[in-house]
């Protein structure tokens, strides 16, 4: 399979979020999503989650060595796909509007079920990890989104370095995040379980740009317990385009 294509350029981006003015703009919960009505055309694609699993876009050994292909296949068809699936049944039980983004749900969580809460989280989470991974991807960051990151923690390194050790150093199970936050600066934090920025209920709240999963099932059968080792190896398969055009949109 061929890998992750975004399909429209960030000056495009840029374009399109001036025209519709667009706003992290933050409700009574902390955080409105961004892909609500205010939202318009490709910036709101770009964030918007649907609620059905998206195909993987590059095959299951695309990211070797630093994440193997049977990690990526029982994660993606066994434990992602459970998500959606149950997120179904949820969806159907508690009678949600479809029609809207999942964001919309998840920015008004507390008013639904655990089971909603648990594996619409689960769904967003793995929706947005496989996107911003891909093959011969790595590096550092360009343009905005650079300037960005050294505005708000002082240099790439640093950011790095507040990343892993918000992704290391996460109790149990859960989510490392680089997020937009209210004052539309960056922020780095980390949530348990399958919970999100997003969401009312949570503690760190922020438009997500990219996330690292920490769960076990992540990175054990490669990595063992060695988790510092498995996030160190997420810079490798980073598409910093994708999270770049998140980032234009988001702003």
């Amino acid at each position: 399979m061929k890998s992750l294509e975004t399909g429209i350029s960030r000056r495009e981006f840029l374009s399109n979020t001036s025209k519709a003015s667009l706003v992290v703009g933050l409700a009574g919960t902390g955080i409105l999503s961004a892909c609500s009505g205010e939202v318009k055309g490709d910036s709101k694609a770009i964030l918007a989650t649907s609620f059905t699993q998206t195909p993987l876009a590059y095959d299951f050994a695309a990211l070797e060595p630093h994440i193997d292909a049977m990690t990526m296949e029982i994660h993606y068809t066994k434990h992602a796909a459970g998500y959606a699936k149950n997120l179904g049944d949820a969806i159907g039980e508690e009678s949600v509007d479809t029609n809207k983004p999942l964001e919309d749900v998840l920015a008004e969580i507390s008013k639904y079920s655990t089971k909603m809460r648990n594996n619409g989280g689960g769904h967003y989470n793995h929706e947005l990890f496989w996107k911003v991974m891909g093959p011969n991807a790595g590096g550092k960051p360009e343009g905005a989104l650079a300037e960005a990151i050294a505005s708000s923690f002082g240099s790439f390194e640093n950011f790095a370095t507040e990343f892993e050790n918000a992704a290391k150093t996460r109790f149990g199970s859960g989510w490392a995040w680089l997020v937009v936050g209210e004052d539309k600066k960056l922020a780095v934090g980390s949530t348990p379980n399958q919970d999100n920025p997003l969401m009312d209920i949570s503690e760190f709240k922020g438009i997500p740009l990219l996330g690292i999963d920490v769960w076990e099932h992540a990175y054990y059968l490669h990595y063992q317990n060695r988790r510092p080792d498995y996030v160190s190896a997420f810079w490798n398969v980073l598409n910093w385009n994708v999270v770049a055009d998140r980032f234009s949109a988001a702003i």
